[in-house]
Order: structure tokens, then C-alpha cells, then sequence
């Protein structure tokens, strides 16, 4: 190799091709506008944290945090809530830091990590589907379709609810597939439901809640506790690993920041639907020279993701918590009975129904369907997305089969990964499915943070961590690390520790 080309390579990590060098688009370059104002931002800026919070509520926020408020009260859970949200968003921050820096999803990003790809990569591809395949969103949602078909809550066993939720999977494929890029109609797709989502829930616990429980709630966020007796170590880590995103797993959706071209994303390409032209997509990604100009670039995009991920995504997790488990609280205190696993999905709509009459029965019906839709919508096609960066970065067979087009890899896969959901979602009750998921979330949070410091320390130096992020990152390794060991010894015998 000789010395020009040595100049345009920036070696990192070991088994992956070296990144290419180029210097950093202007945002407003990225974004065709003049300049990023508060308008811009809302209209262009602003994106993968919605596909993020859409993801978000509907986990930890509409199925878990409700069922542990509604068994055991806030005080003891809502701490609990409020670190997992704040730790996720930091961890959330830092992925997409590398793929700001290089334009590398992270699932490709993980190959440089030693001893390299080979193990890394096909290995975090397995976790994300074994953490994810359950299809316990989908299924959720089935419930609350049924009930708004029938005017009742589905008998336990019913196959309908399940044909439901397949119907939903169906309609992910045609929402991608039709999309002329995916990223950005998912952007579409969960400002209107986020949207929807949050209003709405505004709207009702105005209307039904006592200001004492709004108070109870936010309390519970800032009051030190102990767990509640009786709350499990399943439970628990459930709902530490799904309160904001996926703990441990949330590098599995900050690839969109790739494909809104944050940062370096710019350079290396996009997933589009089949409506869209497909760009080449690179499979090695490009990093940027350490200049006066480029330092100053990068902190600008570094103040875009801050505001995208703090302003919008840790703010809407936190009201997507309080929000429903408020709601919650208030239908256990009328109905003098707490939510079984089995009655999550419908078990708010149910008490509206008999308290306040068939149209908030119906009103918090499609709320529930909307918000269990948006997540699975994000994780489905996370799912998708993880597998086709994986093997368009590190197959050279697959990228000559497929010519280069990542499309005809991913919508054959969806449609695979399609008919196994639906088979998998008739093993177990939906939120059982759910917290499974969460609890391997939580597994994530064992490696990845190390493996995260390791990608990061060595990016260009102004895109280097500070050395208070490492100390964040460990916390999240301690903090989920011990509900997930916590899970695996409640699973095989006796837990670590009992509330």
C-alpha cells in the first residue's frame, strides 16, 4: 500500500477493512436547508429517536410498568424506571456516536472488536432475534383488536387474538415495502402514532385521573425504595430492561442514524423500499480526518443527536411511563382488583368500560393497539435490518448475489422471519413473551458497553468519548448486568435476591 493511500485509511479495531477517510457533511448539507432552526429541526433533524421512543412504548411502558404499578404501587418500582431511562439514554448516545463517526451500524461495528467479526457479528445477530422473535407486541395487540372487533375481551386460548397479530406482522411488510426509504417512512409512521399516542393518553388521565395519583406517580420517579415484597426478579428486570428501549439491546435500532445521514451515515448509503432507488450502500464505512473544520462539524452533529435523543426521546419514554401507569393505578383503585399477566393488554379498557361506558372502553382499546403496534413495527423491521447490515458487510458472496442491492436480502427475510413469529407467538401468554425479551435485553448489557468503550476510544479524537462516559457505561453494565444474572438464577433455582 503506498503512502497516498495509507493517508486516505483510518485503521480501527482488527478483521474489518480499514475506514476510508472524507471529511464531515455540513447538517445543513444533509438535510437540504439554509440553516437548523426550531422548525428544521422538528421537520428534518428529528427522527430516529421517534422510530426509538416508537419502540419504546409499548415494552416496558404500556405492558410492564403498568402490570408492576398495578400489583405493587409506585414507590420502589418508579426508581427504578427513572435510572433504566437515564442510563438507556446515555448508552443510546454513545452507540450512535460510532455510527455518527463512521457510518457503520453498530452490528457491523461490533466485528472490530477482537478477535473480530466471525464471532461478534453472526453472535449479536443471534441475540437480537433470539431476544426479539417472540412476537409478544404483536400478540398483545391481537388482544386489543379482538376486543375492538367483538365489543369483549378475547376468551383464554382464543386463536383469533393470534391471527390478529399475524394480519399486523403482514401489514409491517407493506409498510416497508412500499416505502421509498424505510427510515424516513418510519419517521412518518411514529410521529403520527407517537403522536397519537401521547395525546390521547394526556387527554384520558386528564379527564379520569385525581391529581393525587398524577403526584403519587412523579413521586415514585424520585423516591428511594426498596422493592415492593412479592415483586419478582423476572418482573423487576423486565421492567429495568424495557423501561425507555432495549438496556443492553438498544444499538439494534441506532443504525437508522445511519440512514438518516447523521454525521458520516451521509457517506456510506441507505436501506430503501421498493418504491425508492436503491444507492449504493457501502460496506465498509468512512470516518473523518482530525482538522480544525471537522472538530468543529462534529459538534455541531453531537448537539443534533444530544437534543434528538435527551429532548425528545428520554422526555417522551419518561411520559410514556407515567402516562399509562398512572392510568393503571387509577383503574386497580376503581375496580378494587390488580391485572393478572393474561389481563395486561385489556385490563385498563375493561374498567373504563364499566366505570365510565363503552367509549372509553374503545378509546383505550385502539390507544393500546397503536402503541403495541409501534412496537412491533420498530422491532420486526430492527430485526430485518440488523440481519441485512450484517451480511452485506461481511459477505462478498452475498453482495455479488444480490448485486449489490440490500433490498433483495432484506424483504426475502422479512417475509421468513414473518412466518416464524407467527409460529412462535402461539407458545406463551404475550406478556410472558415480553418479559422474556426484556430479561435478554438485559444480557446485552453484560458485553456491549465494553465492547461500545472499546469502538469508541478509538474514533478520530474529537469524537472520542469523555472519561466520565466510561464510568456511564460501566453503570449500565452493573445496573442491567444484575437483573439479568438476578433473571437466570430466579430461572434455574433461587434468585440472587428476593423482594
Amino acid at each position: 500500500m503506498d503512502q497516498e493511500t495509507e493517508s486516505r485509511t483510518y485503521p480501527l479495531g482488527r478483521s474489518r477493512p480499514d475506514l476510508a477517510l472524507d471529511d464531515l457533511p455540513e447538517p445543513e448539507q444533509v438535510f437540504k436547508v439554509s440553516r437548523i432552526g426550531p422548525r428544521q429541526m422538528a421537520m428534518y433533524v428529528v427522527g430516529p429517536s421517534l422510530i426509538a421512543l416508537g419502540i419504546s412504548i409499548g415494552s416496558g411502558e404500556w405492558l410492564l410498568g403498568p402490570q408492576a404499578v398495578g400489583q405493587f404501587g409506585f414507590v420502589g418500582v418508579g426508581w427504578v424506571i427513572l435510572v433504566s431511562a437515564v442510563l438507556q439514554t446515555f448508552y443510546n448516545v454513545e452507540c450512535s456516536r460510532y455510527v455518527m463517526a463512521t457510518g457503520e451500524a453498530p452490528v457491523v461495528g461490533w466485528g472490530r472488536v477482537p478477535p473480530g467479526w466471525l464471532l461478534w457479528v453472526p453472535f449479536s445477530v443471534f441475540v437480537v432475534i433470539f431476544a426479539f422473535i417472540a412476537g409478544g407486541w404483536a400478540a398483545s395487540a391481537g388482544q386489543g383488536l379482538y376486543a375492538l372487533v367483538h365489543g369483549e375481551v378475547a376468551p383464554a386460548g382464543a386463536e383469533e387474538p393470534r391471527i390478529w397479530a399475524i394480519g399486523l406482522l403482514v401489514l409491517v411488510f407493506v409498510l416497508t415495502a412500499f416505502a421509498k426509504r424505510i427510515s424516513r417512512s418510519l419517521e412518518l409512521a411514529n410521529w403520527l402514532m407517537v403522536g397519537a399516542i401521547l395525546v390521547g393518553l394526556i387527554l384520558i388521565d386528564l379527564f379520569v385521573v385525581p391529581w393525587e395519583l398524577w403526584w403519587e406517580g412523579i413521586r415514585g420517579f424520585f423516591t428511594p425504595a426498596a422493592p415492593p415484597e412479592g415483586i419478582t426478579a423476572t418482573q423487576l428486570g423486565g421492567l429495568a430492561g424495557f423501561t425507555a428501549l432495549a438496556s443492553g439491546l438498544n444499538w439494534y435500532v441506532m443504525g437508522h442514524y445511519r440512514d438518516k445521514g447523521y454525521g458520516m451515515g451521509y457517506r456510506t448509503g441507505y436501506i430503501s423500499g421498493m418504491r425508492g432507488d436503491q444507492q449504493r450502500m457501502l460496506d465498509v464505512g468512512v470516518t473523518f480526518p482530525d482538522n480544525p473544520e471537522n472538530a468543529s462539524r462534529w459538534r455541531r452533529w453531537y448537539r443534533l443527536l444530544l437534543v434528538d435523543m435527551w429532548g425528545v426521546f428520554f422526555i417522551g419514554a419518561m411520559l410514556g411511563m407515567l402516562l399509562p401507569t398512572i392510568l393503571m393505578a387509577h383503574a386497580v383503585d376503581i375496580s378494587g382488583t390488580r391485572p393478572t399477566t393474561a389481563q395486561v393488554p385489556t385490563f385498563v379498557a375493561t374498567v373504563l368500560d364499566a366505570e365510565y361506558g363503552r367509549g372509553m372502553f374503545y378509546l383505550a382499546l385502539a390507544l393500546g393497539v397503536l402503541i403495541l403496534f409501534s412496537t412491533q413495527l420498530g422491532i420486526f423491521e430492527a430485526m430485518v435490518r440488523v440481519t441485512t447490515d450484517a451480511a452485506h458487510a461481511t459477505s462478498p458472496r452475498l453482495r455479488r448475489l444480490i448485486e449489490g442491492d440490500p433490498r433483495r436480502f432484506y424483504f426475502p427475510f422479512m417475509f421468513v422471519l414473518m412466518v416464524i413469529i407467527a409460529i412462535v407467538l402461539h407458545l406463551a401468554l404475550p406478556v410472558n413473551l415480553v418479559q422474556w425479551s426484556a430479561n435478554m435485553s438485559n444480557f446485552g448489557a453484560l458485553i456491549y458497553p465494553f465492547m461500545l468503550m472499546y469502538l469508541n476510544s478509538k474514533l478520530p479524537k474529537p469524537a472520542r468519548p469523555r472519561p466520565w462516559h466510561y464510568v456511564l457505561l460501566v453503570c449500565n453494565f452493573l445496573f442491567f448486568g444484575f437483573f439479568f444474572v438476578n433473571f437466570i438464577a430466579d430461572f434455574f433455582g433461587d434468585p440472587l435476591v428476593t423482594f
